[in-house]
């Protein structure tokens, strides 16, 4: 077992974050695909939620040098601070880049945008804050900071990819150092732990953005191995025959079961999923197995 990479589908509800505002109004980021719009969570956005909520970025310290930046020395690199398992460019001294071991894709809805805005103000505060100053709140609408604001709202299923390339984790090569066996493993094991259990945060939304089906393992192919044979739509999973062939390469399929598919017993029937804390238990012990 020795160059192989673990690889991961997963399907998921959450929020879509955010893209450049324009005054107080707010929109969802979208990709444009097959003629038709979706909204999206950003790889970089679900990168960085990963890398917070699994504590990778505990150690993490910054610079500034001419802009903000990873600190990277040969007393602090990718071998022993796990916040730089993610990638760095360090331009200080030199430049030094060492790229992420694992990659992630945008996830993407499983179905088209449809706009669903929402209206708020900030009224009760400005209430409250004429009545401390006696202010006319109807006449004096500026005084008061009484300002309205609106967004696109969607929290929909989306799908997205994770692939680690096992033989990189914990690897510095611009320092010529590399972490333990028992590092790489907690640091994988923090990742997953945090994709089985992932909770997301935007705009006061707080979402269960845990895996509802989930596709992967550990392999031979160093890309996202399922992503173009996992269709959702209308909440219901197309099984082809070429999603089952990949499936016999030596990877599993876990589903969260709660009538979360409207084909959820097809599903059940023809791929024999099983549970989503069964999938992890085993993955973990696969990269445990990898390492030793």
């Amino acid at each position: 077992m020795k160059n192989k990479a673990l690889t991961m589908t997963i399907v998921a509800n959450m929020t879509s974050n955010y893209g450049e505002g324009l005054g107080n109004i707010s929109s969802v980021q979208k990709v444009f695909r097959n003629g038709k719009v979706y909204a999206i969570r950003s790889r970089e956005s679900l990168k960085n939620a990963i890398m917070v909520q699994s504590g990778m970025y505990d150690d993490l310290e910054v610079v500034v040098d001419g802009a903000t930046q990873k600190k990277v020395d040969e007393n602090k690199n990718a071998s022993n601070c796990r916040a730089l398992e993610g990638g760095y460019m360090s331009t200080s001294p030199t430049t030094k880049i060492r790229k992420s071991s694992f990659y992630l894709t945008d996830a993407v809805a499983c179905n088209e945008f449809i706009n669903e805005t929402r209206f708020h103000n900030n009224l009760y505060l400005a209430s409250s804050y004429a009545k401390a100053n006696d202010i006319k709140l109807k006449e004096e609408i500026k005084k008061s900071g009484l300002r309205p604001y609106q967004y696109e709202y969607d929290n929909s299923m989306k799908q997205y990819s994770i692939t680690f390339d096992l033989d990189k984790v914990g690897v510095d090569v611009n320092y010529d150092t590399e972490a333990s066996k028992e590092e790489k493993i907690l640091r994988v094991k923090a990742i997953l732990d945090a994709i089985e259990n992932l909770a997301l945060v935007v705009k006061g939304n707080l979402d269960n953005a845990e895996p509802l089906l989930i596709f992967g393992g550990i392999g031979d192919y160093k890309t996202h191995y399922f992503e173009n044979v996992v269709r959702v739509a209308r909440n219901e999973l197309d099984i082809t025959e070429d999603l089952k062939r990949r499936l016999d390469n030596g990877y599993r399929v876990g589903i969260l079961r709660g009538g979360n598919f409207e084909n959820e017993s097809d599903i059940i029937e023809e791929l024999k999923p099983i549970s989503m804390a069964e999938f992890f238990s085993k993955l973990e012990e696969d990269v445990k197995e990898y390492y030793e």
